[in-house]
């Protein structure tokens, strides 16, 4: 199977992801340059962390409207699977590929440390391979990943099963104190209505082996190939 990871000026978490396919998962990966027209026969299309375009306007306001976002959204809308991670869902959002958006963190303040998420849907594309109520430990850095959306539809989302990852403490709890920039009912990661597209804040691609301190993003990895390879 074959990743395609979106590099943007100011992407910084592409090697990261290349590092989870190649090294990790074994399988084969190539980079996407903003401004291609072609994914490159690519059969799931990463969207990477960092900065892209300086964060100018606001984050993933610029990468929006990037060429390559054109073959994204194709790609998705025939149903082939997308992962956002931090800058990435900021820009999936933007590009109304994923409801809400990220907004400043409530801190004012940008933060970087492990989290804990419970997963709150194991029935979707990227994360059957967990379990219910599972709690992980993966890290974040951001300075804008409030998500934010209308009381419709966050209801909507929650009722349909869209919210697959929020923010707990150690007791797998949804405290204030265990939500690291305010987001709206906890959440830290969503999926679209199709369940193809998975935005997320946290990086699971930076928990894949011991060395990094956790290993438990590799569920979404080995979620997403067992399902497309079937």
């Amino acid at each position: 199977m074959k990743f395609g990871i979106v590099t943007f000026p100011g992407s910084n978490c592409d090697y990261d992801a290349y590092h989870a396919v190649i090294d990790q998962l074994g399988e084969r990966a190539a980079y996407l340059w903003h401004k291609a027209r072609d994914l490159e026969g690519v059969d799931v299309v990463i969207l990477p962390g960092g900065f892209s375009y300086g964060d100018y306007l606001r984050a993933g306001a610029i990468a929006r409207f990037s060429p390559i976002m054109h073959e994204v959204a194709s790609h998705a809308r025939r149903g082939g699977p997308v992962i956002g991670i931090c800058n990435g869902f900021q820009i999936l959002c933007e590009a109304h590929l994923l409801p809400g958006a990220l907004m400043r963190n409530s801190g004012l303040k940008f933060v970087s440390k492990p989290v804990r998420l419970r997963v709150e849907n194991t029935d979707t594309l990227f994360t059957h391979r967990y379990e219910p109520g599972q709690v992980l430990r993966m890290p974040i850095a951001h300075g804008e990943g409030r998500f934010v959306a209308d009381r419709t539809t966050l209801d909507r989302m929650e009722q349909e099963g869209r919210v697959v990852f929020r923010y707990v403490d150690v007791h797998g709890e949804p405290t204030t104190e265990a939500n690291p920039n305010g987001s709206l009912h906890a959440i830290a990661g969503i999926v679209s209505a199709e369940g193809n597209v998975l935005g997320m804040m946290p990086h699971p691609e930076r928990a894949v082996e011991p060395l990094l301190g956790s290993v438990d993003g590799l569920g979404i990895f080995h979620s997403v190939l067992e399902r497309v390879a079937a």
